[in-house]
């Protein structure tokens, strides 16, 4: 998400997510019927409609197009396909009429021809010209480049298309980009340009050529010029307070700074005060930004004595930037002296855990393509910290990171969405990296919980599975007659087509954390969206959808699959998560409160302390 180092270029994670089964966007309209109203031909092919099912016949190898009476300018377009050999099939959008005929951007889904096209068309549907879309960055919404813009994609398509048996497809033209998915696969057509710049209105269609017969199913439609904000909620069992309305941080932490016995919140270059938490001081020099089109420079943040002078200090972290210290001025009312002390990281996701058991909480992070955790020199904590390996080369990956005991011997072990690496009885001399277990925990999501949440004396794990799509699972801790581990996943939401539970489905889960929410002495699952993860733009399916934050409640149940179930509450459906959300007791009265900052601003929501009986 970052643009001087890309998390697709730089991290070498060019396999893209897959995504939804069908659309990442909510329909307005799915065709069902077996009419074809609302729609017109034209061009060289017949059409007709059965049970959803829209076949388009070409009389001619030009063939013919099958149009929406209506109008879009900015539009998702979702369709099931099969196309046979000698057929030609395609998705056209802003159909929009010109003085000799129409154009609009058109992708091609035939066969040996999967790429996405500016085209032109004559009055009877004949095409007259078409140019591939030059690529544009993806991380943005408009085509104008910026200077260390993460770069567009072209070269093949993706998404392993399957001559004449059913693949899904989809597009989406924004402002004056156009995106396109093959069966389910992120941006597996590329992006690019539209020749219309921003201007371009007119209808969808659907194209029939060559010699052979094609079918559309689940065709599926959604202006994207209605953006919808729903009234704000937040739970009854919480109480929201708002500490900033400003974009200062991904990341959030908790301490007691000015050393008055009560805890203080820490949000990129603010802390904020206890027990009011309405007043705030810099750390270093605040700049707030525009979440459309900036990114704030803490993606996570840290707070703990890390110098050793019984103040607790700052360490802020973004993926392709080093690692800050930011020392306590020890109750002076000035900003805060900096250090560097590790070198640009390669993860979006940090962890501060004691990995050796001295008592020093450790940064686990990527080092130079290597899983790390990094200790303060004793003899130097402001200046660079001790590295220690983790992983091999190139065992690195941008999302997705957890810390716990999984073999239940004491010590605390590192995990990564490719699996898990268990820690050495010697982790502080050891040279080697630590052995690797594979298990594929997703493709990369947020902060990994590590606790036992069937309650069978095994720790499993929860995590989200796609930090910019969609899933959360899961993974109950299994043993075979070797004792050796392995992991069943167990989905607790999937995509816009599933069956989820409770009936909750959202996209970005890229803030998570874990914390007993409901008091019964069980972790619960944190986790929301990251609104606007890639600016103000359709990079990411749905990125327009509620900005929610979720508490999954962990029940425990011998009649759910693998012994448990998670029951959502949605705490708020306006402030969403960053990358780092915290739960804990801020004024000790016994019930967890959650803490999120991100393009939303910097919210705590405070849980309600059970009545004492």
């Amino acid at each position: 998400m970052f643009r001087s180092l890309s998390c697709t270029a730089t991290l070498a994670l060019l396999a893209l997510p897959a995504l939804a089964a069908g659309p990442t966007f909510v329909p307005d309209v799915t065709f069902k019927g077996s009419v074809l109203t609302g729609w017109h031909t034209l061009g060289a092919a017949t059409w007709k409609a059965q049970d959803g099912t829209l076949t388009g016949t070409p009389s001619t190898p030009a063939g013919g197009w099958l149009v929406l009476d209506k109008s879009f300018q900015d539009v998702g377009l979702f369709a099931g396909f099969r196309c046979p050999a000698g057929c030609k099939a395609g998705l056209l959008v802003r159909a929009e009429k010109t003085a000799t005929g129409m154009r609009g951007q058109f992708v091609s889904l035939t066969e040996g021809d999967l790429a996405i096209y500016n085209v032109t068309f004559d009055t009877t549907g004949k095409e007259t010209s078409r140019e591939k879309v030059k690529p544009v960055a993806s991380m943005m919404r408009t085509a104008a480049t910026p200077p260390n813009a993460g770069g567009g994609r072209g070269g093949p398509a993706r998404g392993g298309y399957r001559p004449a048996e059913w693949n899904t497809a989809q597009v989406v033209v924004d402002a004056d980009i156009v995106r396109a998915n093959l069966n389910s696969v992120n941006g597996a057509l590329g992006s690019g340009a539209t020749m219309d710049k921003t201007d371009g209105f007119g209808p969808l269609a659907l194209y029939s050529g060559g010699t052979a017969p094609v079918e559309y199913r689940e065709v599926s439609y959604k202006d994207l010029a209605v953006r919808v904000a729903p009234p704000e909620v937040t739970s009854t069992k919480f109480r929201m307070q708002q500490l900033d309305e400003f974009f200062y941080s991904w990341g959030v932490s908790a301490a007691d700074v000015n050393h008055d016995g009560v805890l203080d919140i820490v949000a990129g270059p603010w802390y904020y005060l206890g027990p009011n938490f309405t007043e705030k001081r810099e750390i270093y020099l605040s700049s707030t930004v525009s979440p459309s089109v900036q990114y704030a420079a803490t993606m996570v943040n840290f707070a703990h004595d890390f110098t050793g002078d019984g103040w607790p200090d700052v360490i802020t972290t973004t993926a392709g930037k080093p690692v800050m210290l930011y020392v306590n001025p020890k109750g002076e009312p000035r900003r805060w002296s900096q250090y560097q002390v590790l070198p640009n990281i390669m993860t979006e996701i940090c962890q501060l855990r004691d990995i050796d058991g001295d008592g020093m909480p450790d940064l686990i992070t990527g080092v130079g393509g290597v899983l790390s955790w990094a200790t303060p020199d004793k003899s130097n904590p402001t200046g660079p910290w001790v590295v220690h390996k983790i992983s091999g080369p190139a065992g690195v990956v941008a999302h997705g990171m957890g810390v716990g005991d999984v073999n239940g011997d004491g010590r605390l072990d590192a995990l990564s969405s490719l699996g898990w690496y268990e820690q050495p009885a010697n982790a502080a001399s050891a040279t080697e990296p630590w052995k690797f277990h594979e298990q594929a925990f997703g493709t990369g999501g947020a902060e990994m919980a590590v606790y036992d949440v069937n309650g069978d004396g095994k720790n499993d794990v929860v995590t989200a599975l796609a930090a910019h799509g969609y899933g959360l699972a899961w993974f109950e801790q299994k043993r075979d007659t070797d004792g050796r581990i392995f992991f069943e996943q167990h989905m607790i939401m999937g995509d816009l087509s599933d069956k989820n539970a409770g009936g909750v489905t959202f996209t970005e889960p890229h803030g998570a954390t874990s914390g007993d929410v409901d008091g019964d002495g069980v972790p619960d699952f944190i986790v929301g969206k990251r609104y606007w993860s890639h600016e103000d733009s359709y990079t990411d399916p749905d990125p327009f959808g509620p900005p929610v934050l979720y508490a999954y409640k962990t029940v425990r149940s011998k009649t759910a699959p693998g012994g448990a179930e998670f029951v959502p509450e949605l705490v708020n459906n306006r402030s969403g998560a960053g990358s780092q959300l915290i739960a804990l007791d801020l004024n000790k009265d016994g019930a967890v409160d959650i803490v999120t900052s991100n393009n939303r601003g910097t919210f705590i929501f405070w849980g309600t302390a059970k009545k004492k009986k």
